[in-house]
């Protein structure tokens, strides 16, 4: 074989078969270790050693990693967000990093709203009382008029806003880009900076990367200004979060709940307080869960692979 490929990507692994002959086509061996979550530091250098390619999750790619894979060309990310890679060392030693932009804007958002929704007519728990034999009726409330907080106004944010705008929300926005003034001016949108946000918003949803600038942009004191009768909702990455403090914050009723889909330790440990709280919304990094956004990944990732291993554009599309 002329190349060697590590499958590490959690979702693309169960479905490798159906992809084989682009694998097959291209003399490329596949190399398909056991993963739960993502490979540690530890796991990839056991493995990285004769590998040219890897088609990865959010496995941890350090600099450790990539300087003991003398091989390596490229590291095509299954999805967006490539935080978990060291990308200084990669473009020191020459390796391409491809990922898939704007991959689950859509469904992300769609979490965003089904969690608004969840809250303000309290469906999780009117069902639960329900099912335990009880008939009795909850206070709700309509989003309309309600205030939602975008933080991080990029693909997806704008995806949330354009939900939330259908539901006649009055929408704040806090970004280190500028917002473009044609979205401004369809969405009604206000930028504003990210105190005023927290201290005017019912819900909050954070919808940003994570880079050195956002690592924990959630903290002690930004829960402190938010309204106790608001929400927060993070389908982004968890580090955005210092966790003990969104713990503490709805402990101490700083905030009326929280939906979270990301967490700074996945998988969430069994012991976490988030787990056995009533007020608390949880899903498994499970934001991005839509079949035919996974099959367009599944393509889309394949493809920058060959690309950057055959040196010239390949499409798998169709």
């Amino acid at each position: 074989m002329k190349f060697k490929v590590l499958i590490t990507a959690p979702y693309m692994q169960p479905v490798i078969k159906e992809y084989m002959h682009f694998f097959n086509d291209n003399d490329i061996e596949v190399i398909v270790p056991p993963v739960k979550e993502r490979l540690s530091e530890q796991e990839l250098l056991e493995v990285i050693g004769d590998i040219d390619g890897v088609i990865a999750g959010d496995d941890q790619f350090t600099s450790k990693v990539l300087r003991s894979a003398p091989r390596l060309k490229v590291l095509s990310k299954w999805g967006t967000g490539i935080d978990s890679f060291d990308q200084i060392t990669a473009r020191e030693l020459g390796i391409a990093i491809r990922n898939t932009p704007g991959a689950f804007n859509e469904p992300v958002a769609d979490q965003v709203l089904g969690y608004m929704l969840a809250f303000a007519r309290r469906i999780p728990w009117i069902d639960e009382r329900m099912k335990d034999g009880e008939w009795e009726k909850l206070n709700c409330f309509s989003l309309s008029n309600r205030t939602l907080g975008v933080i991080g106004t990029g693909n997806t944010g704008k995806a949330v806003i354009e939900r939330a705008k259908a539901f006649q929300m009055r929408l704040l926005g806090n970004d280190i880009e500028e917002m473009p003034s044609e979205f401004i001016d369809e969405s009604g949108i206000q930028m504003v900076d990210k105190e005023d946000l927290l201290r005017a918003s019912d819900f909050v949803s954070l919808n940003c990367d994570l880079n050195p600038s956002s690592y924990h942009i959630m903290g002690r004191s930004e829960f402190s200004l938010m309204k106790r009768t608001a929400y927060f909702i993070n389908a982004a990455r968890g580090p955005l979060v210092d966790e003990p403090a969104v713990i503490k914050a709805l402990q101490n009723k700083l905030i009326a709940g929280a939906a979270l889909d990301v967490f700074e330790d996945e998988p969430l440990p069994l012991d976490s307080p988030l787990r056995s709280m009533s007020n608390v919304l949880l899903s498994p990094h499970n934001a991005n869960s839509s079949e035919e956004h996974w099959m367009r990944i599944h393509e889309s990732t394949i493809s920058n692979l060959l690309a950057e291993l055959n040196k010239e554009p390949v499409s798998v599309a169709g």
